[in-house]
């Protein structure tokens, strides 16, 4: 073979310069394109095997090995795969951007499928040029009659190609460091970005340091392995324990019998795991399966509450594993991790295009040989495909999910805490998603019992309403006469729902609906408040109301207003002056519970805007003016006082004390507030001791 010396079939003399700075985001990502390269040489060796073109030697083991070497300023992959002839580093190589993968794929395109290949674009290579001023091939081509080819260059145009000494067949890429980049000669470096983005290559990968001093191990004589290297073989003593035997004498007793030990050179252990949990049918996972790579993925001790397999492979490949955490906090603070695999080579997290935003939420892998990558493999082009994948997965996590509604409902509600932060986002994000999703909405009750939205409909329908149907059943016959119609089209009451959003804080409001037998749902988090306004969009006949809102007719006796319209008119102008509020609005009722003196309501529409205001960062509700309404309860012993005795000493401290009090109710008082709160209740507490 001649020695070839010549310039780099390339356009521009810039394409290093574009390669080291725009081609790839990170530059450890090299380690990841070199490991790839030799895991696509020795899939392209076993496919050459299972054509009946190639035999391996019976004690042929893939690998790759990764040596770091401080001294020399080095790093090398190594890899026993199919190798390449001089004819082929001129072309694969010297061609920059000469795909070897697609040429393989070309030339076999008859007798197997591009399945596991990994490269496609012909430059990840060119990535070791980021971190080295000089790179090195050493490769044997497994051809038969090959010859050994070293092939060098400094990161310019120029290479040089010469026969090389290398005697094994695969290929050997060694990377000078340059000064800035000699943190990829520590092997705890190098283990983290292994570690990183080769976790689940399809090929061990084994890490070394180079002149590193010989690691022993010590095992059984009968588990030594045909590659081990023994050093030594001895035998054990038996262990002996003295006991007292059961006539009181003392004994020696054989604890543990004599083992024959070997000392073995210690074995290598390889970093990544190359049938990882999701590359497998679901059948053949079990739980514990599951939880472990969970741990080990994720660092998560805390159980995910479920699962989801995705295992599919028409119209597209698609593989991977969805784990529902825990996630009963409000959804803003919500960190989930989707892991984003190409034939098991890790591409990114979070990546929005495949995934749904929604879907963000959760922790998972998900891989997609069919991926349209760009170039660097670190984004992906713009693909209708991709649109594809990201619906199917939504379809996926939603028929799991409805299903477990269906067949499992026990659990579903078990679980539904902790998830329903996940769907609401995920409704208010995917029309599709609520269309699969809206029968299995749950909400929980002031008893914490699970309801379905028709549930709580049903529930709430004004009473004629329910007369009404319960007529129609009755007469299903004259159902369909001209005036039912007409009856059909009037304009229905509003089904109105109510809801708490803090079952301590409200805790008051909650008790008169319990004492009246009236219901209501539980909606703790912030996600709600879009939430309800999308069900109230869908259904016009649907409103959602919190109980603190106003006062509904049903908590209250009936009364003119002419008869109170006194006492609420004498009561504003005492409070106004008392409390300092000249835009104070205030409302005398007479409520069934004569307990309560003083309440605090917020009209719907003026709470929900301030819990906008809240999640968009505008923490000042002063915006809107004061909206609270003080409800003053005409039935209780303490307001009739203060009406008889308006010009009483202790008047204007009563008012203060009765405003506190529904404001308590209500929302948390401020520092200031309370304080005062605290110095009145002892100062009141003071004139009853008197």
């Amino acid at each position: 073979m001649a020695d070839k010396h010549g310039s780099l079939s390339i356009n521009s003399e810039n394409i290093f310069p574009i390669i080291k700075k725009w081609l790839y985001s990170d530059q450890d990502i090299f380690v990841r394109e070199l490991v790839s390269n030799g895991c696509d040489a020795i899939t392209k060796l076993k496919k050459l095997e299972i054509m009946g073109e190639y035999s391996f030697p019976d004690d042929y083991k893939s690998e790759i090995q990764v040596v770091v070497d401080p001294e020399a300023k080095t790093i090398s992959f190594t890899d026993n795969g199919i190798g390449m002839t001089f004819e082929e580093v001129d072309e694969y190589i010297n061609q920059i951007a000469f795909s070897g993968a697609a040429d393989f794929l070309s030339k076999y395109k008859d007798k197997t499928n591009e399945d596991q290949i990994i490269g496609h674009f012909g430059l990840g290579f060119y990535s070791a040029f980021m971190v080295a001023d000089l790179v090195t091939i050493d490769t044997l081509s497994f051809a038969e009659g090959s010859v050994p080819v070293h092939w060098e260059c400094d990161g310019g145009t120029d290479f040089s190609m010469s026969e090389g000494s290398k005697d094994t067949i695969g290929t050997t890429i060694t990377l000078h460091l340059s000064e800035d980049c000699l943190e990829y000669s520590n092997e705890y470096r190098v283990r983290e970005v292994i570690e990183k983005y080769c976790s689940f290559m399809p090929v061990p990968i084994y890490l070394s340091k180079a002149n590193a001093e010989q690691e022993f191990e010590t095992i059984d004589a009968s588990d030594i392995r045909d590659d081990d290297v023994v050093v030594e073989r001895f035998t054990e003593e038996a262990k002996t324990e003295e006991k007292e035997n059961e006539n009181g004498e003392k004994e020696v007793v054989e604890i543990s019998p004599a083992k024959d030990k070997a000392k073995i050179n210690k074995r290598p252990v390889s970093l990544n795991d190359t049938n990882p949990l999701w590359t497998k049918h679901p059948n053949d996972c079990t739980e514990d399966d599951y939880k472990e790579f969970y741990r080990k993925v994720f660092h998560d001790y805390k159980e995910p509450l479920f699962w989801i397999h995705l295992n599919m492979d028409y119209p597209f490949n698609l593989k991977g594993i969805l784990y529902f955490p825990k996630i009963n906090i409000e959804y803003e603070s919500i960190e989930g991790t989707i892991k984003l695999y190409n034939n098991q080579v890790f591409i990114a997290d979070n990546i929005k295009e495949v995934i749904p935003e929604f879907l963000l939420l959760l922790k998972g892998v998900i891989d997609c040989p069919d991926l349209p990558l760009n170039v660097s493999r670190s984004a992906l082009q713009n693909d209708g495909f991709v649109k594809k994948i990201s619906d199917y997965i939504t379809k996926k996590v939603a028929d799991k999910l409805t299903g477990l509604c269906k067949t499992e409902r026990e659990s579903y509600e078990k679980y539904w805490d902790d998830i329903c932060p996940f769907i609401k986002f995920g409704c208010l994000k995917d029309e599709k998603f609520y269309d699969r999703m809206k029968d299995c909405l749950l909400f929980k009750n002031l008893d914490h019992k699970y309801l379905t939205l028709a549930d709580c409909i049903a529930a709430n329908k004004p009473e004629d309403e329910n007369e009404k149907a319960e007529e129609q059943t009755v007469e299903a016959a004259d159902a369909e006469t001209e005036d039912a119609s007409a009856e059909d089209k009037k304009e229905k009451d509003p089904v109105v729902i109510y809801y708490v959003t803090d079952e301590v804080q409200q805790g008051q409001y909650i008790n008169m609906f319990r004492e009246n037998n009236m219901d209501a749902v539980i909606l703790p988090h912030n996600i709600d408040t879009p939430f309800i306004s999308l069900l109230e969009g869908k259904d016009e006949n649907l409103k959602f109301q919190r109980i603190d809102a106003d006062l509904t007719d049903s908590l209250k006796e009936e009364v003119s207003e002419e008869e109170l319209k006194e006492t609420t008119e004498a009561l504003t102008e005492l409070f106004k002056k008392a409390l300092g509020k000249d835009h104070l609005e205030l409302k005398v009722e007479k409520l069934k519970n004569k307990a309560i003196s003083s309440m605090m309501t917020l009209s719907e529409e003026n709470r929900r805007m301030q819990d906008m205001m809240k999640m968009y960062g505008m923490t000042d509700p002063s915006a809107f003016g004061d909206s609270n309404t003080l409800v003053l309860n005409a039935n209780n012993t303490l307001v009739q006082y203060l009406t008889d005795h308006k010009d009483s000493e202790h008047a204007n401290m009563i008012c203060e004390q009765l405003y506190d009090l529904a404001l308590l109710g209500h929302q948390p008082l401020t520092s200031e507030q309370m304080s005062k709160f605290i110095a009145r209740s002892n100062e009141m507490m003071l004139l009853l001791a008197k």
